[in-house]
């Protein structure tokens, strides 16, 4: 029998209330026994409920069985604590149970893109253009656009239309605050900010995952909605080409349940949505904001004549333009500067008068523009006190005219070709880099690997265009960007967008190549599954993550089939020798970063561009052979990254070419009987979900989609390319399904007996 004073004392500083986790463990089950290292039992969680409770601060009624939906997200989010986790990803993936959100763990990227927080976007927003000034937005709260939005409830859309700098992105972020403050306890808020430098949050799926996770977070039960669609699927249906549509038709089904229920849903910047997604993005707002009074919205854009024109199409909005309403965005610049100056005099120690001479020159060259405050008193900041008078001199008004002094006063210093290398290959990077990534990219900086505070500062001499926070490299401005693209492409880009897009694939190659081998974190076990793997603290893939995902996009948009034969030809070698040295390598990586799906796309991208290119024959048999070899063990390869070098190779066809090359990793002495075929089958990829016999398929007019109907009274819409299930629709038992129609004159696919139902394709 064990001894109340030793086991307690033991009990309460065990290791197992530290870590996060365990937190689900200890909630999850109805029953959870405690035993000591002997095996002796010492009681379940509610026998030791009040010891349980002093050693957590967890409620007796929640260890006795009490829904968590009765405590706020506040409460739930006290009881992890000081809990802790190897991975910073885990500190948020292990709270998603206790939120009753399903969310399959993505650790490529670090627990910032955990599940790309809309919280953490906007606060990130607010610190690097120096925090949020109350004086600076609340003249819109008394506006009579924003009362006529706020008080009346037809008015379901409010669109705040503004040119560049002008402030609406912290004009969102003062309405959200308030909002946040005034609304109701019952009511809902949901907010997304896209950003085009960033290609994680500047899509239309980007914009839906964020709204949706919010939505959840703060009311669990909507998350029965992706319950439901990840039953009938997998979580490739929310990650890949198809998500959309699947995100689409959750979002419907959340705002029906919503209709009864106050719900505000932002959206910042439209306009740096990806001009591909724009367009379905601004249908779906306008479509949904008509859909319900109680489920009001504000989007903010540029003042773009195609987003007007497709926001026309909402039934009751209301507009804002900051230009309309100059006066008070002047009143609001004033008091920014006011706060800018005051920083800036305490912090450098200005004198009187040569804090005049500054509030004098901002005033009078603001031109209502937050952002060129921001980026000069950034400047006035780095330089000393007796250069501020003839420094003032050189900042002219207008952001255009500043970007451009800034470019000349880059190119006029010492550090010319290395900020130009720098600020070239971050403007077409897809995603902001850490400063170590950074580094492996850009070639000058590679001598300064050891030396991070040097290359800290290179950064900041590209202050006018680059800002860092938490050592991660953005833009200031969106507008600061499109100014490179534009304004200074013959200055910086000396050989065109294309050489610098070649470069980062050159670079990207080079860095995977010297990277990748087998077994990158030392796992050995064949069977380990993924869900066990630990990320190693000196990570083997920490700078290589970005090639791993973006290698094929550079070599896609440095417009290979246009290029002169010599440079082509470079290229393509260099393709066919990472294939044939590296593909194995590369899957098992893209496995341990839980990105193995956007792999499956990726070589499928390479694929197709191979298809529009004469005499790569050779390559592009090789590019369709590891195609077929990914998507065909994608299964296994997902879920135990070294079965890469097992079962997906003894199961593939003895002719494969990627066998072929890595016959070398297969494990010695295991035979296949009876042998694999030579080639592979004409089968592609074997569609899996129905529970009982095919009885008819169609494919959509475009042949995008392929509807299939089943014995077990379920219809099932499917990814052609892909194969993944986008819908499942539920029959009824009274009649059989024997076929499916697909209407050529229609975007529907028709299923008989007696119009059962519409299918949309």
């Amino acid at each position: 029998m064990v001894n109340d004073f030793t086991w307690k004392p033991a009990f309460k500083s065990s290791r197992w209330f530290t870590r996060s986790w365990t937190l689900q463990e200890l909630l999850a089950p109805r029953t959870v026994e405690f035993f000591s290292q002997e095996g002796d039992k010492l009681g379940d969680k509610i026998s030791l409920k009040s010891l349980v409770h002093t050693i957590t601060s967890i409620p007796h009624q929640v260890l006795e069985g009490a829904s968590l939906s009765q405590f706020s997200v506040n409460e739930r989010l006290q009881w992890k604590g000081d809990r802790e986790t190897k991975r910073d990803e885990d500190a948020w993936y292990s709270l998603s149970g206790i939120f009753d959100v399903e969310m399959a763990p993505a650790y490529s990227e670090g627990a910032a893109s955990a599940f790309r927080h809309p919280r953490e976007d906007k606060k990130r927003i607010e610190d690097t253009k120096g925090g949020l000034l109350k004086d600076s937005y609340r003249w819109v709260l008394k506006n009579i656009s924003f009362q006529q939005w706020h008080k009346k409830s037809q008015n379901q859309l409010l669109w705040v239309k503004v040119d560049p700098g002008k402030g609406k992105t912290m004009l969102l972020c003062g309405i959200i605050d308030e909002l946040q403050n005034s609304m109701p306890r019952t009511a809902l808020l949901s907010y997304f900010f896209c950003q085009a430098t960033d290609s994680r949050i500047n899509s239309a799926t980007a914009v839906l995952r964020g709204l949706l996770y919010l939505l959840m977070n703060q009311q669990p039960s909507l998350a029965s909605h992706v319950r439901k669609k990840y039953n009938y699927a997998d979580k490739a249906l929310f990650e890949d080409a198809n998500a959309w549509v699947v995100l689409v038709e959750i979002f419907g089904d959340v705002l029906q349940d919503l209709r009864v229920r106050p719900t505000y849903l932002i959206i910042d910047a439209l306009d740096e949505c990806v001009t591909d997604d724009l367009p379905k993005l601004l249908e779906f707002v306008a479509k949904q904001s008509s859909a319900s009074s109680r489920v009001k919205w504000i989007v903010s854009s540029r003042n773009w004549p195609e987003i007007g024109a497709q926001l026309e199409r909402a039934g009751h909005k209301v507009k804002l333009s900051l230009e309309l309403n100059a006066e008070s965005v002047a009143a609001a610049v004033d008091v920014f500067i006011q706060q800018k100056v005051d920083s800036l005099a305490q912090k450098m120690q200005y004198k009187a008068e040569m804090r005049r001479a500054v509030l004098q020159h901002l005033t009078l060259n603001a031109n209502n523009t937050f952002l060129w405050v921001a980026l000069v008193c950034k400047e006035l900041e780095r330089t000393e006190k007796w250069n501020v008078q003839k420094k003032l001199t050189f900042f002219p008004s207008g952001l255009d005219f500043l970007y451009k002094r800034m470019i000349d006063q880059i190119s006029d210093s010492d550090s010319a070709e290395m900020c130009r290398q720098v600020l070239t290959s971050t403007a077409v990077l897809y995603r902001p880099v850490t400063i170590p990534e950074l580094i492996a990219l850009v070639q000058p900086l590679e001598d300064l690997a050891d030396d991070l505070e040097s290359v800290r500062k290179i950064v900041s001499l590209c202050g006018s265009f680059l800002t860092r926070r938490d050592n991660t490299v953005y833009f200031v401005h969106q507008s600061a960007k499109d100014f490179l693209f534009t304004k200074a492409l013959d200055k910086f880009f000396l050989h065109g967008t294309e050489a610098v897009h070649q470069e980062m694939f050159s670079k990207s190659l080079a860095i995977l190549s010297r990277t990748l081998h087998r077994d990158m974190y030392s796992l050995e076990a064949l069977g380990f599954h993924i869900d066990n793997v630990e990320t190693p603290d000196l990570d083997p893939l920490s700078v290589s993550r970005y090639p791993y995902i973006y290698w094929i996009d550079h070599l896609h948009d440095s417009k290979l089939n246009s290029s002169v034969n010599s440079v082509t030809n470079s290229r393509t070698i260099a393709v066919n020798d990472f294939l044939r040295k590296k593909y194995l390598y590369w899957l098992e990586g893209l496995s341990l970063c839980k990105s193995l799906g956007q792999g499956v796309v990726l070589i499928t991208k390479l694929w197709l561009l191979l298809q529009e290119m004469q005499d790569q024959d050779q390559l592009t048999q090789l590019v369709q052979d590891a195609r077929r070899f990914v998507m065909y063990h994608k299964g296994a390869i997902e879920n135990y990254p070294l079965q890469t070098y097992v079962s997906a190779l003894l199961f593939s066809p003895t002719g494969s070419l990627i066998r072929q090359l890595f016959r070398h990793e297969e494990p010695r002495g295991t035979t296949i009987r009876p042998p694999m075929s030579d080639d592979w089958s004409a089968c592609l990829q074997t569609l899996e979900g129905h529970r009982d016999w095919v009885t008819s398929v169609a494919f959509s007019p475009d042949s995008s989609r392929l509807a299939s109907a089943s014995g077990d009274y379920t219809v099932k819409i499917w990814d052609a390319s892909s194969g993944t299930c986008l819908q499942t629709l539920e029959g009824q038992r009274s009649a059989d399904l024997t076929s499916i129609l697909a209407s050529p004159h229609s975007d529907k696919t028709e299923i008989n007996p007696q119009q059962l139902a519409n299918v949309l394709v």
